[in-house]
């Protein structure tokens, strides 16, 4: 494991995002939040908004 992992996206949009960790999709923005809040707490990561409404969560 690095040092810093990226564990999860969670995205309104399914165009914006893909690859090989997991991605979860909302339908709204407080889903959105929510969903990345507790992920955040059950992978022990950090929510980080990248700026283009998608959030990842990276633990460091």
């Amino acid at each position: 494991m690095s040092a810093e992992e990226l564990m999860a996206v969670v995205t309104i949009n399914k165009d914006a995002v893909g690859g090989d960790v997991p991605i979860f999709y909302a339908k709204t923005d407080e889903e959105q939040a929510q969903i990345a809040t507790t992920l955040a707490k059950v992978l022990r990561g950090m929510v980080h908004d990248i700026g283009n409404g998608d959030y990842v969560i990276v633990r460091h």
